[in-house]
Parts: structure tokens; sequence; C-alpha cells
């Protein structure tokens, strides 16, 4: 199939957007439903967190859960006041007694009480508050797009040596190159490359460089235009290359570039998510759910904003957007927990600093989720999965929904067929050893979606007890399962 006939979006970093909805119905709304007012409010208040004023000192904001309307926080606190993650949203929010919305969140960045910058920035904020009123708006489906790096996640300047890529990664690159540079690694060639560590190690990020798909060749040819005795100079520089590289660790030859679709994906993966629940809260099975609650609520307003970015997503009506996303998310969810689990031996990571075994599950009420969840993190563990491979079928997960609302099947089976194929790819360039790798991925999404089904089940009946508060968006969506 050719990628050229979907829409590949350009990845956008939306992990320190805003969003203005405590509902799907809301986040997915045509944006002529805004008043004018509301668009400067939205533009202001979406702002990347360095614009915030600087009264705010040096403290990040981070993302509430599903929020609806602004008004001031101090007296409407959140079920779990502590809870914070990084990869969403952030505003100013109202909660309830049921039904809730969660106040801003607030992590230390430098000196003071995070208590004392929320105040700061209600402060500076109290004036975009008046008459704000609820917000519609489909702001994270039509926000205009970045493209970023596809080396280290900065915003690109171009495509450059055939790949996205910032003006630093594309300079070091370059110096790589026309410099014959030996790299080692001083750990393991596993190194993280992100815009904040792209300098930590350089035969990672070169190797990034290469993985992504930029091509040496692309600068020699340039080269070869511009130097007079470019032919020999060629030949001098591969016989040079040739030795130069003998002592760097590089992915093995046969292995392919990743495949456009997969890269975007990679680059579109949200950042990690805390749960930090409430210390001044007892320990028991109420904490425990309100705060998965509350961490579940958070995570489905990243999705929504991680599906815009699922090359050819946006591209679908906006009904079947939201089909997919209220048929398919906690499949989502829970392919994110057993990801982060794989490293742990009999435990469940709900979020970075939130893990549970299976005598706090027990205690809880969760142990038939734990067991069945444990179930599928086995399954991967025996196949060894890999980021790209989890990516691409957390994304095949989304568009391989059952929902019985789609208007246009054509347009869902041709974004289905886009992600097959980029997921079937990746193996035949990168496990040539095993041509049905692919199959055997695929054949683990039906015990997903029982485990899902249990969750949603599970969940439910917690919503239908009334012990639990629980946000609007994650009640939403579990009435749109139910």
């Amino acid at each position: 199939m050719d990628i050229s006939e979907l829409c590949i979006p350009d990845p956008l970093s939306y992990h320190n957007q805003a969003s203005w909805s405590h509902s799907l119905g809301r986040l997915l709304s045509p944006l002529a439903s805004l008043e004018p007012s509301h668009y400067w409010l939205l533009n202001r208040m979406a702002a990347d967190d360095r614009h915030l004023p600087s009264s705010c000192g040096s403290y990040i904001k981070t993302e509430p859960s599903s929020p609806s309307s602004l008004v001031d926080t101090a007296s409407h606190p959140s079920p779990s006041a502590h809870s914070d993650a990084s990869g969403g949203y952030g505003s100013a929010i109202n909660s309830h007694s049921n039904g809730l919305d969660s106040p801003p969140m607030f992590t230390p960045g430098g000196l003071g009480a995070p208590g004392a910058c929320r105040k700061r920035y209600e402060d500076c904020s109290s004036t975009l508050l008046e008459d704000a009123g609820p917000i519609k708006c489909e702001y994270m489906l039509n926000s205009i797009p970045k493209r970023l790096c596809l080396v280290c996640g900065d915003i690109a300047s171009g495509y450059h040596y055939g790949v996205a890529s910032c003006e630093a990664c594309k300079a070091f690159f370059k110096r790589t190159i026309q410099g014959n540079i030996e790299y080692s690694c001083p750990a393991t060639n596993e190194c993280e490359i992100t815009k904040r560590r792209r300098k930590s190690c350089q035969a990672c990020r070169f190797m990034k460089c290469l993985k992504v798909g930029m091509l040496k060749e692309g600068f020699k040819r340039v080269r070869l235009d511009r130097v007079r005795g470019g032919r020999q100079k060629y030949k001098r520089r591969m016989d040079a290359e040739n030795s130069a590289y003998l002592g760097l660790t590089l992915p093995p030859p046969a292995k392919k570039p990743l495949t456009k679709i997969v890269s975007h994906l990679l680059v579109a993966e949200p950042e990690k998510i805390y749960a930090m629940p409430d210390p001044t809260m007892p320990e028991s099975d109420i904490k425990a759910l309100t705060t998965l609650c509350d961490l579940a609520d958070r995570e489905l307003v990243v999705i929504i904003g991680w599906a815009k970015h699922i090359p050819g997503f946006s591209s679908l009506s906006l009904g079947d957007q939201m089909s997919l996303l209220q048929s398919a998310w906690m499949e989502i969810l829970i392919l994110s927990i057993v990801f982060r689990s794989l490293p742990y031996e009999d435990e469940l990571v709900y979020a970075e600093d939130y893990v549970m075994d299976e005598e706090h599950s027990r205690l809880t009420g969760l142990l038939d989720l734990y067991v069945s969840i444990l179930q599928l993190v086995r399954k991967y563990k025996k196949l060894k999965v890999e980021k790209e491979e989890f990516v691409t079928l957390k994304a095949i997960a989304l568009a391989n929904s059952d929902s019985m609302h789609i208007e246009d099947v054509e347009a869902v089976q041709k974004l289905q067929d886009a992600l097959h194929e980029a997921l079937q790819d990746y193996e035949s360039g990168q496990h040539t050893e095993d041509p049905r790798r692919a199959g055997k991925l695929l054949m683990t999404l039906p015990l997903l979606r029982q485990t899902a089904t249990k969750a949603v089940q599970h969940f439910y009946s917690i919503k239908v007890q009334g012990k639990v508060p629980m946000h609007k968006l994650f009640l939403e969506m579990l009435e749109a399962k139910v």
C-alpha cells in the first residue's frame, strides 16, 4: 500500500498543551462552536509552559483530568489532590462531588512551594477566568502541527539527509560523517536520545540517526557536486570510512531504517505518567481505587491527543474518530500498563510511581484483573516486545475497534491496512530470522480485548457502587462501553 495515500501529520509535541473539555464529545466538537473570545483564551492558555507569566517562577505546570471550565481551584479539591503526570495537558478546572474535574497540578522546578506557585498562577490568570464560561473545542484535533526531529524530538527545521530533523542533529550528523569520527558508548549502546539528553552519548545519537533513516550518501552526493576532484576524494573518503567505523557498534546491516509510520508513532508516544497518590489519605482500597480512576482519567486526555498523531487517524471523520476512541480506550490503557510492567516480576506498573503486586491487588479487590493483565505481560515478555512494536500495536488496537458506529468503513479499513503493513515492514526489516513474528504479535490482541472488557466491567461496578469519585471523561467512556 502506498503510504503517500495516507494523511501523515507532522508529529506534534502535545505533552504540554491545554485541554478544555470534560468529555470526549467536547474534546472533539467543532471549533465553530467557540465564541470569538474563546479563541484568544485557548491560544493564551495552551501556550508552552515557558510562556507562563514570570511570577510563576520556575515551576512546571502539568496536566489535569478532563477539564471543563475555569474556577478557583482552592475550594474544589481533586479526589486525588496530589495526582500528577507527564505527558498530558494543563489547565485550571472545576470540581464536583461526582463526575469530577481536577485542579491544575504543579511540580517543583525551582525554589518555593507548589502551593505558592499555584496561588501565583491563579493571581496572574484571574483576568482570564472572569466570565469565561464552559468552552467547547476541537483543540487537540485541530491544532497546527509542528514537525519534530525523529532523532531527538526537538522541533525540526526541515528534511535533512532524508529525515525530518532539527538543526542540532543535522549538524551533528554532518560533523560525524565529514570528520570520520568514531564514537563509543560507555554503557550498553541503548542510551535514550531526547532533546535534553542528546549530548549525553554521541555513539547512541549517531546510531539513532542511522536507525531513523539518515543517509550518509545524502551528504556525500552534496559534497561531490561542490568539491573539485570529487570522485577521487569520494573514493578516499569511502576507504577512510570503512576503517573509521569498524570500532563502532552499529545495527546489523540486514536491518532496514524504520518506516515513516513507525517513526511517527515513536515521536508521538506520550511522556511517562505519574500517579502521585495523596499522602494525606490513609492506605485503603478506596484510596487505591481513587488513585487508579484519577490516573485513568488523565491518561484518557493524553490518549485523545496521542490518537491525533497516528498517521491517517486525523483524516477520518470526527464521528469515526470518536467511535474508535470510545471502543478501544481501555485496550490502549492496558497495553500501556503491560509495556511498563515488562521489566518487573509479577508486578503491574500502573504509573512510574504506582506499582501493585498480587497482595496489593487482592486487598484492593483487583486480583482477577491483576491475573488477567499479568497473563498479557508474560506473553509479551516471551516475545521480547520492543518499543517500536508496542507503539505500532497500540495504534492497531485503536484502529481495529469493534465499534458498530463506523460511518466510513473504507477509510477505517485503509487505516488498519496501513498500520498492519507498517508492523509487517518493521518485522521483515528488523526480525528477518522470524517471518511469522508480526502474526504472533497480532494474535495477542484478542486476549487484550478480553482483558479490557473485564476491566471495564469491574470499574463500571465500582461506579455503580458510588464509593469512589470519578471524573466526567472517565465516566463517559465507561458508559460508552457498557
